[in-house]
Order: C-alpha cells, then sequence, then structure tokens
C-alpha cells in the first residue's frame, strides 16, 4: 500500500491491534505500527493519534457526538433512560459486523494491559459525561442525569463484550437494548 492511499487512520486502527496482539502492546513501537499500516511514517502516525495508547480509543469524539446528538433527538416526553436508550441505539448503529471481529480483539488486549485498562475507563467515564449533560440540557436533574448516564454506559460496555464474542451474532444494537432492559429492572429491585 502505498503512503497516499485513503483511509491511513483506519489502517493504523488495524495495524495497531494486529501488532499488539501478536507482540503485545509494551514490544511495538510506532515506527513498526505505521510501516505496517502500508509504509506509512511516524509523521503520519502522529498526524492521527498523540501516541500508542490512543489508536485503541480512536473514534471518542465521534461516538460523544452520536449519545450527545442521540438524547437531543429522542422524544420530548421520554424518561431519562428512555433518552439513554435513543443515544445508544445511535451509538451502537456506528458499529458495524465488520468491526466485530476488531471489537473482539481490543477487549482481549485492553483486558490484558494495565494502562489501556485505565484508558478505557476514562473514555467510558468521557462518553457518561456527554449523556449526563445531553440531559441536563433536557432539564433532567444533575442527579438523576448522572445516575442515568451511569447505568447506560453499564448497559453499553456489557453488550459490547457480548457483542464482541464470535459466538453471538446478534447487533449491537440488540445487546445495548437488552442490557438497559436488565439494568433498569436491576434498578427496580433495588427498592
Amino acid at each position: 500500500m502505498a503512503r497516499w492511499e485513503p483511509n491511513a487512520r483506519e489502517r493504523l486502527v488495524r495495524a495497531s491491534v494486529d501488532l499488539f496482539t501478536e507482540q503485545g502492546y509494551e514490544a511495538t513501537t510506532v515506527t513498526q505500527i505505521a510501516d505496517r499500516a502500508g509504509g506509512l511514517t511516524k509523521t503520519t502516525f502522529f498526524r492521527h493519534f498523540p501516541d500508542k495508547r490512543e489508536v485503541l480509543f480512536a473514534g471518542q469524539e465521534t461516538h460523544v457526538r452520536l449519545l450527545t446528538d442521540g438524547i437531543a433527538a429522542a422524544p420530548a416526553a421520554a424518561t431519562p433512560l428512555e433518552a439513554v436508550g435513543t443515544a445508544l441505539d445511535a451509538l451502537t448503529d456506528s458499529f458495524t459486523d465488520d468491526r466485530r471481529d476488531l471489537g473482539a480483539r481490543l477487549t482481549v488486549l485492553i483486558a490484558a494491559n494495565t494502562e489501556l485498562q485505565e484508558r478505557s475507563v476514562y473514555k467510558s467515564t468521557v462518553l457518561a459525561a456527554a449523556m449526563a449533560q445531553g440531559l441536563r440540557k433536557r432539564d433532567v436533574p444533575e442527579r438523576t442525569a448522572n445516575l442515568a448516564a451511569e447505568i447506560g454506559m453499564a448497559a453499553f460496555n456489557e453488550a459490547f463484550t457480548h457483542w464482541a464474542d464470535p459466538a453471538d451474532r446478534r447487533a449491537l444494537r440488540e445487546h445495548a437494548r437488552e442490557a438497559l432492559d436488565g439494568m433498569r429492572a436491576a434498578v427496580a429491585e433495588l427498592g
């Protein structure tokens, strides 16, 4: 692949996951990633990502936008969790089936590395904060907004784990809706 070919960002993500899987996160260099991505340079890598950890969390800004737009698009009469459900629909629809294998590999990589686990928690915190802010714009009280957003992220994380399992071929949206319904039922049981 020549340097000028399109989709350098996606190529860098896939090359990173391949190399991290093959030789480990710590042992992989940015130069190796750029080279594996079709002869790109370190400079090209750093145009897209500030460091090699961030390549695994590409798209966070897009996810924030999808969640925020999803909450804003929920019907005016929607409860906070119904609005979160609409946001999760918007987010999960962006995870196409051709990315399932990548999701499964990312799950394994993150589980094996403390630094990546910490970054994953940070991403979840950012996404929950975006949903909470969207709910507050709908005049949902802060405590309720924060709790609904945290429940939404817990549902998404549970759904993503199931979706990434190659034995289960259901869409991520279906997993997320099932997880959110389960979370809603669990909250009701708290009394």
